[in-house]
């Protein structure tokens, strides 16, 4: 298994942990817990993000094209309306 594919592929399961830390969370009623699920998520976006960032300088991310201001508009009159 090359470098990309175990890259890309933590990026999905850290992905889906977050996923399910955030719904962990919001149904979570014992503070204390809520806050150790919270701590975790953080944690796992911050690992995240510096993979991505390693991803991205490697070339094995490339990100959408930018949203033009048109279409960042027309996207919240749709959400306001």
């Amino acid at each position: 298994m090359d470098e990309k594919v175990m890259v890309n592929d933590i990026l999905a399961g850290v992905k889906s942990d977050l996923t399910a830390y955030q719904t962990a969370i919001s149904e979570c009623e014992n503070m204390g817990l809520r806050q150790t699920f919270q701590q975790i998520r953080n944690n796992d976006e911050s690992f995240q993000y510096e993979l991505f960032k390693i991803a991205q300088s490697k070339g094995y991310y490339i990100p959408a094209q930018k949203a033009t201001v048109t279409e960042i508009n027309t996207v919240k009159s749709e959400l306001q309306g």
